[in-house]
Order: C-alpha cells, then structure tokens, then sequence
C-alpha cells in the first residue's frame, strides 16, 4: 500500500534521489517520530493519553446490531454508543443515523450553512509527506505571494461576496515564516468578518501573535492518529513529530484562538480508528476548554500531481456518511465542515444531515483566483496545487445551490464589540 503513494523522481539530482530512497527504504536514516525537535513547546496535557488508549482499545468487530439499536435509542449518546455507530454493525442503520444527526443539526444549527474560501499564498514545504503533491521531493511549480499578491488575491475573493477565508501554507518556516503569515492575518482583517489558519504548527507564544494579528481560528490535521502508520507517512521534517502536531490545537486555545478545527486525512490508515480518535480528540478537549469552538472535518485522500494512484483505502462515500452522522450524533453542538474534495452531489446531500460548513469557489494553487473568479487571463506566474478538487462550483453558484436546497447559507455570525 505505502508504495502507491511515493513520487516522481526524475526531476531531483543523484544527491537528493539518493536521500528520499535512503528515507523510503531505511527506517533507521530518519528521526524518531516521537522525539520533538529544537524549539518545538512541550505542554503538560494528559488529552493524548485519553484519545490514544481509547484508540488502542477500539475493537469495533465486537460491536453487534443490539449495541447499534441502543446507541440510536439513547437521549445522549456516550463514548460507547459512538463507537458502536463507527463499527460495521452500524452499516444498515445508516437511514437511521442519518434521521438522528439531521434532528440533532436541526436543533442546534437549524438550517443554516455556513460558508467560506481558502487561500493558499505559498506551496514551498520542508516535509517529505508521500501522499501530499506540496511535499519536498514533488517536483512541482512552486510559489509565495508577496503582500500586494495576497492583498489582490483577498480583494477579488471579497468582491464576490465572502466574508470567511481559510489562509493557507506548505508547511515551511523558512519560506512562510510566522511573521509573514501573521502580516498575511492583518490584510485578511481589512477584508474578511472571519479569518482562519491552517499552516504549520507553532508555540503558544506564536498562536498569541497571530491571534492579535487577526486570525480567530486554527485548523490542523493530524492525518492519523496511528503513530506507527504516520511513521511510515512522515518520512521528513518537522511534520514528522507526532506529538508535537498532536498538540497543536491546545496550544492555539491556550495562545488566545477563539477556536480550533480537527481532522485526519481519511484513507491514510483504519478509517475508523481515525474517526474515533479525531472525535475524541475534540471530546476531551472540549471538556477542557469549554469557552472555545470546535469543529471536524472529515477529508478523503485526493489524487495529487505526479501520482493519480492516491486514493481513500475502504472509505467510499457510504462510509463517509456513516462517520458524518457518527459525529453529529455524538458531538451536536460542534461545527462539521465538508470540502470541496467530495462531490457536489454528495455535499448538497449532507449538509441537510449533518454537515453545517462547506467551501466555496475553491482553488488549491497559488495565484489564480482571479482567472478563477473572474475569468479574465493574466500572465502572473502561478503555483501548483496541493491536490485534486471534486467541487469546482463557484461561491454564486454554492449560494444559490444551498438556497436551492432549502438551507440558508451563512457567511458571517460573529459581531466584534
């Protein structure tokens, strides 16, 4: 499986080829996982051991049609009735979960969806990620926007009507450093009501300076919470400390951000254990920090540039719905945001069920919104995107398409006093 998933290497000197086979082939030439780096922050926070040993212990062949039937049948549904719904007995009482999680999102979200853009300003990374197209050794058109670049790119997306961005960087301190993105946060705030992060993982004292810069929340995937499949995954960088990526969020709760987002990259490794640990991961943190907003996201792998092998291992689209209800009935109260990575059919589908968040006018490359937006060609150099998307339509088109639906879409509920 791990194989289908390694690049190109036609493009990279004898040097390079030589590293990424010695990283592919010999376990002992990388880092220990585990082992943080120079100025990674270590917190005190016994989350990791909660989620993880729940983790371990997830054997969801045990779980029968009777556990399903009690899940479904209890006012509050515990960490034992979710996993219950996560295990395969659950399969044919999807048309249920699915009546469940819609009465559950009706009651807390009624029939509002909320939507916003991501903007990518760089694709330089530092990690060897075999299933990611921004990865080190991906032989890909490569770029960072400058601030006139970002400030231009934010103004085409504002004109369209969007008051929610997601900013986004490979994961690389030396092209994207925290001052760079935190100066990217004060433009976003001249143009958007909402701003989000998902870039690298940083200290508290840096999730406190992006904070005051502009940003409201982060969003960091975990991919898997496997730590032995990420070892495998993670060949390179500082991506590769897992606990370190594991923590990301509370430090960001504890650097002042009104909330954070969680996912694993489904397909990466057991889907379910992965559904269960992302869950969790939110549970326990929201007991911890109970003022802060949490969300998931549940995202299949894509297709990237130089490997179109990639693609979610078991996890089809009736899975991904199981997952979705999973979590909606077990955690109501928080955000579920589904990509443009699935299809608009899909997507239209679940966000009368369970799903409250979906993108819009989406573009993974660097610098292309206005010919995206507008239509009109330039002759600016672009960067290559991090993946395939599946939903291509644009924000007017996702309006009108949720209006269509019955739904009201959102683009802003936050007023700053």
């Amino acid at each position: 499986m791990e194989n289908q998933f390694f690049v190109d290497s036609e493009h990279l000197s004898p040097e390079a080829l030589a590293k990424k086979h010695r990283l592919e082939t010999d376990p002992s030439s990388r880092k220990n996982h585990m082992e943080y780096m120079p100025g990674m922050e270590i917190i005190e926070s016994d989350v990791c051991q909660q989620v993880i040993s729940q983790m371990n212990a997830f054997d969801y062949s045990i779980y029968t049609a009777r556990d399903v039937r009690a899940a479904l049948d209890h006012e509050t549904c515990s960490v034992e009735d979710f996993k219950a719904l996560l295990s395969p007995a659950a399969e044919p009482f999807l048309e249920e979960m699915a009546q469940k999680a819609r009465m559950e999102t009706s009651k807390h979200f009624g029939n509002t969806v909320y939507l916003f853009t991501p903007l990518y300003i760089a694709n330089y990374c530092e990690n060897y990620c075999v299933y990611c197209g921004f990865n080190c050794y991906n032989h890909i058109n490569r770029m960072k926007l400058n601030m006139e670049q970002i400030e231009h790119e934010m103004k085409v997306i504002a004109d369209s009507g969007m008051e929610e961005i997601l900013i986004l960087t490979g994961e690389s301190r030396a092209q994207s450093n925290v001052e760079y993105i935190g100066e990217a946060c004060k433009l976003a705030r001249k143009y958007f009501r909402m701003v989000g992060l998902e870039i690298y993982p940083v200290n508290t004292d840096e999730y406190k300076y992006l904070h005051e810069c502009g940003a409201d929340y982060v969003t960091v995937f975990q991919e898997t919470y496997d730590a032995d499949k990420y070892e495998t995954l993670h060949l390179f960088g500082h991506k590769r400390v897992w606990p370190y990526r594991f923590d990301a969020q509370e430090r960001a709760l504890r650097g002042g951000m009104r909330g954070v987002a969680f996912s694993a990259l489904l397909g990466l490794s057991d889907f379910r254990k992965d559904a269960l640990a992302s869950a969790l991961h939110v549970y326990y943190l929201q007991r911890k920090y109970p003022h802060a907003e949490m969300s998931l996201s549940c995202p299949r792998l894509r297709p990237i540039i130089n490997n179109d092998k990639i693609n979610p291992l078991d996890v089809g689209e009736k899975q991904l719905c199981q997952i979705l209800c999973a979590y909606r009935i077990f955690l109501p109260f928080v955000g579920i945001t589904v990509s443009s990575r699935e299809s608009a059919e899909f997507r239209n589908g679940i966000v009368k069920i369970a799903a409250t968040k979906v993108s819009a006018g989406v573009s993974t490359g660097i610098g292309d919104h206005e010919s995206k937006y507008t239509g009109k060609e330039d002759d600016a150099v672009k960067g290559d995107e991090q993946f395939e998307i599946d939903d291509a339509r644009s924000f007017e088109t996702m309006y009108k398409d949720m209006s269509g639906e019955g739904l009201q879409p959102v683009l802003n509920d936050y007023v700053y006093v």
